[in-house]
């Protein structure tokens, strides 16, 4: 007997809960004063354009208009104007999508907090990172990065275990990534991991007193004693295990207290590699396999562009960008959800595919993926990530 229910697109929307939507709504006045098209027909029209990989407005009012009867089914009032979501994406205030990505993050980091990290450790490991995305002077011209050029920069905490996004900010392109560091919480217990564009003592002690962990790569140049050194086992790569502290007065003001610092040699290109860190209890190894695991968020970064609509914009004013990428950000962890939940042994990037092309199909989510073909293994790195954990 064939399915006659909800068709897969309003599926994947009701995990957007109405309530949770409505209250992000509320929260900034969105639909204040709206008569037609509410701030919920424009996430669907958003969220339906990231799902199928629509390339414009005039793409997107086109193939939500070819089928009208199935277009109300969908959440919609009326027909579809590019020129009305164009003045949404304007005017509508892009933080309640950036709300709504808040609690869908919640949600996800629930279903993947028991997940595998790759490394023998309990607590929470965070990657820090960040992307630019390069824009069009001539149409983004409040985007200047430099003379010839626009761009944003995406600044992303990635939960490791997932791995899923728990800090999301933006920036112009010339704001330097340390900055970020005044904008997070640190969380006791915890582990962030960044590279050398983070290496800033001052904002790093922070963390410290908060309890929280971070281990870093050393730069070139600093000025550090050694106060005692650990016996290391060479045939792991290990080169050194010591604590140090500053050899300035500068150093000692910024950060106090002494540090430990790794040696490792890497075994595949040679490179010496040298990390700190102010967790003297995890074994020196563990702390180089740590820094290892930050290169997920790179992965992160080039999973998210190749496979969302977040270099192509709808629209060219701030609040146009930033909706749309909240709005991609959304989707994805919509379908990181519905994988968790539906118990589905498919990468998140098949998944897309598949959804991509059933979205008017009227099919349980359940039938939908465990009658689709056998996954196709991708050769591009970025994708094999899938992300296996997800």
């Amino acid at each position: 007997m064939a399915f006659t229910g909800r068709f897969v697109f309003t599926q994947i929307i009701e995990i957007v809960h109405r309530q949770l939507f409505a209250r992000c709504v509320g929260r900034y006045q969105g639909d204040y004063k709206v008569q037609h098209f509410t701030c919920r027909e424009q996430f669907l029209c958003l969220a339906f354009a990231q799902l199928t990989a629509r390339e414009s407005l005039r793409d997107i009012e086109v193939c939500l208009n070819a089928r009208p009867e199935r277009r109300g089914r969908l959440g919609f009032g009326r027909a579809i104007a590019r020129s009305t979501l164009a003045e949404a994406n304007e005017s509508r205030d892009w933080r309640i999508y950036g709300d709504l990505a808040q609690a869908l993050i919640g949600r996800a980091r629930e279903l993947y907090a028991t997940d595998d990290l790759g490394v023998d450790l309990e607590a929470t490991v965070y990657a820090l990172d960040s992307t630019t995305i390069e824009l069009c002077l001539s149409l983004f011209p409040w985007a200047r990065y430099k003379r010839t050029c626009g761009a944003i920069k995406l600044h992303t905490l990635l939960d490791l275990r997932g791995p899923i996004p728990s800090f999301i900010q933006f920036s112009d392109g010339k704001q330097a990534d340390v900055t970020v560091l005044d904008s997070l919480i640190p969380e006791p217990g915890s582990f962030y991991i960044m590279d050398r564009g983070y290496l800033d003592f001052l904002r790093l002690y922070r963390f410290h007193q908060a309890g929280a962990f971070f281990v870093t790569r050393a730069k070139k140049g600093l000025r550090m004693i050694r106060i005692d050194s650990r016996p290391v086992d060479f045939a792991t790569g290990l080169r050194s295990d010591q604590t140090v502290r500053w050899a300035t007065a500068e150093g000692r003001a910024h950060y106090p207290v002494p540090l430990r610092k790794v040696r490792f040699k890497d075994p595949i290109t040679g490179q010496i590699l040298v990390f700190l860190t102010n967790n003297f209890d995890l074994p020196a190894l563990t702390i180089a396999a740590l820094y290892k695991l930050r290169w997920r968020v790179e992965l992160f970064f080039k999973w998210i562009k190749g496979h969302l609509r977040i270099k192509a914009f709808y629209g060219t004013s701030a609040n146009a960008v930033q909706t749309q990428v909240w709005v991609a950000i959304c989707v994805y962890l919509m379908v990181a959800i519905l994988k968790k939940e539906l118990r589905l042994p498919l990468s998140l990037h098949t998944m897309l595919q598949i959804l991509s092309v059933n979205v008017f199909e009227k099919v349980p989510l359940v039938e939908l993926f465990t009658q689709s073909p056998p996954e196709i293994v991708e050769n591009e790195i970025a994708n094999q990530l899938v992300f296996n954990a997800l």
